[in-house]
């Protein structure tokens, strides 16, 4: 197999991690919580961010990356317990009312930075040669990382009392209420988890793409998209649906520009929601 065979495969596989990795919050916030979270990609720059500080003022961007979640979740807790459970019955409410939120955070961040984009370094900046192709290591951890992560909440989610307390809470608020079970606390904590979890995200990938106030928001379509085709309901659909217009924009930017496969996939998602409206997976509430 040649090199360029094997870069190209590499980086189909690299971009479908890092956007499940980015969809990990939100199939958690969107999917399973049903919370059109306009503020989901402020959550990935608030990660970026705090990776970002820890290189300058620690210099080390690992310790970033294990703050991250602990402050976008706390963060998360905080939006939640104040803003976001007053939205529960009122979708359209919640969508400006993130969509406010973003806004605020995003304009916060842009005047606070100094340059209009900040690099910063990953944790691992060597490359691995397999088969004649030098390989980022860090593009490979992220990859694991993704893969771990995603398998580890699937199981919690699956396999555990928590897990059955949380998929119960979103299911039927009103019968755990009746067993004792705190909904009120069940909600934010699973919010603070997806808000956790794109923290993380930001703060993974902002050495591939450099800090810059559009971060969030730029990732924040695709994040909606893969969310959309996955279909609401459960935590699985939404990865199915980054995997989905990940691979196929990959494999087509291996030979178009990448703008024209960006559209492409957004063609192909539209005509799947047209025939799929529900998506590749639904569960009813």
């Amino acid at each position: 197999m040649s090199p360029s065979v094997i870069r190209g495969i590499f980086d189909v596989f690299s971009l479908t991690s890092i956007l499940v990795l980015l969809v990990l919050g939100m199939a958690i916030i969107v999917g399973m919580m049903k919370v059109f979270n306009m503020c989901q990609g402020e959550f990935v720059l608030l990660g970026a961010g705090t990776a970002y500080l820890s290189y300058q003022y620690f210099g080390s961007v690992l310790l970033g990356i294990l703050l991250a979640p602990v402050v976008v979740g706390f963060f998360g807790l905080v939006l939640e317990r104040t803003v976001i459970h007053r939205f529960y019955a009122n979708p359209q409410g919640a969508l400006l009312a993130t969509f406010a939120i973003g806004l605020v955070i995003r304009e916060t961040v842009q005047t606070r930075m100094a340059a209009q984009s900040s690099l910063v370094p990953a944790p691992i900046s060597s490359s691995v040669n397999i088969g004649g192709a030098v390989l980022p290591i860090w593009r490979i951890v992220i990859m694991i990382v993704t893969l771990v992560l995603a398998l580890t909440i699937a199981l919690v989610l699956l396999k555990t009392s928590v897990g059955l307390k949380i998929r119960a809470t979103l299911d039927n608020p009103e019968l755990v209420a009746s067993s004792g079970i705190s909904t009120k606390w069940m909600y934010a904590w699973t919010y603070a988890l997806g808000a956790a979890l794109a923290g993380f995200a930001g703060a993974m990938i902002v050495p591939l793409q450099t800090l810059y106030p559009n971060l969030g928001y730029e990732n924040l379509i695709p994040m909606f998209i893969a969310v959309m085709i996955g279909g609401l309901g459960q935590f699985a659909g939404p990865i199915a649906g980054a995997a989905l217009i990940a691979i196929p924009g990959g494999v087509l930017s291996q030979f178009i520009n990448p703008v024209s496969s960006q559209i492409l996939v957004l063609c192909f998602a539209i005509v799947f929601m047209r025939f799929r409206p529900m998506g590749i997976f639904q569960r009813g509430r």
